[in-house]
């Protein structure tokens, strides 16, 4: 076989286009292949698909493609342009490469696998010796392909969460599928309007087969969806794992104000016992249970603020929202009567709150994805040494955690 004709195959050129020569550089280790077409073709306007004649040519553009071997392999070519009668004066798209990409379809396919096995650009770049830039174009064009094929599938349960950027309250949005475990929309702040922007981009169709929607609450969150989904109070869900972070950081509060009245007097019973109060029942360590039934059994307010929690949790052992309800007014009436102010205050929000902390019965979601899915994009975060720009952390976001179709056709 002519190496002309192996290479023809190899980058599955269709007529007119086909290998002219194929030049070799052992010095150089390189390989250079350069297309030609025959003369007298038509060629289909990029924009409407209209037939016509070539009317020139751009300069000589080079493209990278996956190695030969150990050599560096790269497919030169003129392309047409043609002189359509509605778009004017365009070039004709190359059968071989995306628009604006100096990569060949297939090396871009590499790249894109190369980025989700290193897990970061910067070490893309180094195993394929290409520049930050040109990876980082593989990646956003990657999105852009996947975002564009998602269509209008209805998410019918979604998670809503915030992420922060960095430190100093920059916040972004984060909006999940909670069925696939895929990120489907980030916006910048936490604003109404960050999570309105989502929904606006939806069909009528598609916002009415939501089905429910996790998060905390966060009220700007709230205000959007019900401005924005049909019956949106029935399908709101208060996360139930905020909610006992919630009444944990209550405790926290007790045990903060107790252990500093208790050790003005010299007594370090609660030091160091911070994340002992963290634990539900059913997790303390063994090896730490023994002291923490002492200090259980110790006239404590921390103690008694951890019980008042761990009633709570057991709101949603119940299967009826009648009874769940019943359960949640005798807890109220105990956390308004226990004296400790961190956890009455909590206990007043969360009864303002009530009617969507029951819909959990109707629709028993929670936030769990959205926060695996928080947890990959702070791995991400971390791996990229962090990211100044927030469209590129979106993109970052998008191709990790997007479930998008992310390769070239």
């Amino acid at each position: 076989m002519r190496d002309t004709d192996f290479y023809e195959r190899v980058l599955g050129l269709d007529a007119p286009w086909r290998v002219g020569r194929v030049e070799l550089n052992v010095q150089d280790k390189r390989v250079d292949i350069h297309l030609t077409h025959d003369p007298g073709v038509t060629w289909a306007c990029p924009h409407c698909g209209e037939a016509l004649s070539c009317y020139d040519h751009v300069q000589q553009r080079t493209w990278r493609h996956l190695d030969t071997c150990q050599f560096q392999t790269l497919v030169h070519a003129r392309l047409p342009r043609v002189k359509c009668p509605e778009h004017g004066v365009v070039q004709v798209d190359a059968s071989w490469a995306a628009p604006r990409s100096r990569f060949t379809l297939l090396f871009e396919r590499w790249v894109i696998d190369v980025i989700r096995e290193c897990s970061t650009v910067s070490g893309a770049c180094k195993l394929l010796g290409i520049g930050w830039d040109q990876a980082f174009g593989v990646m956003k064009r990657a999105v852009e392909r996947g975002r564009a094929r998602k269509g209008d599938k209805p998410v019918t349960h979604l998670g809503v969460d915030e992420k922060a950027f960095r430190k100093g309250h920059s916040y972004m949005t984060v909006v999940c599928d909670l069925e696939e475990g895929t990120v489907e929309h980030v916006a910048e702040d936490r604003r109404a309007e960050s999570l309105g922007e989502y929904f606006e981009s939806l069909t009528d169709e598609q916002l009415a087969g939501i089905e429910a929607v996790a998060m905390d609450m966060w009220q700007p969150y709230v205000k959007a969806t019900m401005a924005h989904v049909p019956l949106a109070g029935e399908k709101i869900v208060f996360d139930r794992f905020h909610i006992v972070k919630q009444l944990n950081d209550a405790v926290d509060r007790v045990r903060r104000q107790e252990n500093k009245a208790l050790r003005r007097e010299g007594d370090d019973t609660l030091a160091r016992t911070r994340h002992l109060w963290l634990y539900g029942r059913e997790h303390v360590p063994a090896k730490r249970s023994d002291r923490f039934d002492l200090l259980k059994a110790m006239n404590l307010k921390t103690a008694r603020a951890w019980a008042i929690k761990e009633t709570l949790r057991d709101l949603w052992d119940y299967r009826s929202p009648a009874w769940a309800r019943k359960h949640f007014d005798r807890w109220f009436g105990w956390a308004r009567r226990c004296k400790l102010e961190p956890i009455k205050k909590t206990a007043l929000t969360l009864k303002r709150h009530l009617d969507n902390i029951l819909t959990y019965f109707k629709h028993p979601i929670t936030n769990g994805v959205a926060e695996g899915l928080n947890s990959k994009i702070m791995s991400i975060k971390r791996k990229a040494r962090g990211h100044r720009n927030k469209e590129n952390f979106k993109t970052a976001i998008y191709f990790f955690c997007g479930g998008l179709d992310l390769y070239p056709q």
